[in-house]
């Protein structure tokens, strides 16, 4: 008679616990193929508005001013994180950090795609014979580079939300 040998009981399987390095920052793989995803389509808008017989949209003054406010927002969040957390060593609440945190990341990604979408739309104008290309060119530039404030903002945010593991809360030690 043979005998099987003996298989130790099944342990049930544990739901993933938090990676052991925590969360990391938005890492610029990511920050640049959200970028590349909105040069994209922002190439594409011309040729379509073309192709559907309508008017391109025309960057207005707006538009790059909201996009600088933003950046403005969110690096005096950044500053205002950063003192509280690094140099004066206070804790922040946990929502407080966790809402920080995903305003800063949200923030990365949409002024990523953002970014990329008025490039590609001030690219798709270059050589164009249009009356107000180079109108729409310069504004979508404009509002590129006031997205890219806010997408440094953004990450500037993002690592004041940082704290090192032998950081002692304020108040013990």
């Amino acid at each position: 008679m043979s005998r099987d040998p003996v298989q130790p009981p099944e342990e049930p399987e544990q739901p993933p616990g938090p990676s052991p390095d925590g969360l990391r920052p938005t890492g610029l793989p990511t920050v640049l193929g959200w970028a590349a995803v909105g040069l994209v389509a922002g190439w594409a808008v011309q040729p379509l508005c073309d192709r559907l017989g309508v008017v391109p949209p025309l960057v207005s003054a707006p538009q790059p001013l909201a996009l600088l406010l933003l950046a403005a927002i969110l690096g005096y969040v950044a500053w205002v994180t950063h003192r509280a957390v690094h140099v004066r060593r206070e804790r922040l609440e946990a929502h407080q950090a966790v809402n920080r945190l995903v305003l800063a990341r949200a923030s990365v990604l949409v002024a990523a795609l953002v970014t990329g979408g008025y490039v590609g739309y001030a690219l798709s104008w270059i050589g164009d014979p249009a009356e107000l290309a180079d109108e729409r060119m310069a504004r979508s530039f404009a509002a590129a580079a006031c997205a890219l404030a806010a997408v440094v903002a953004g990450l500037f945010l993002e690592r004041a939300c940082r704290v090192r593991d032998d950081d002692p809360p304020a108040g013990r030690g």
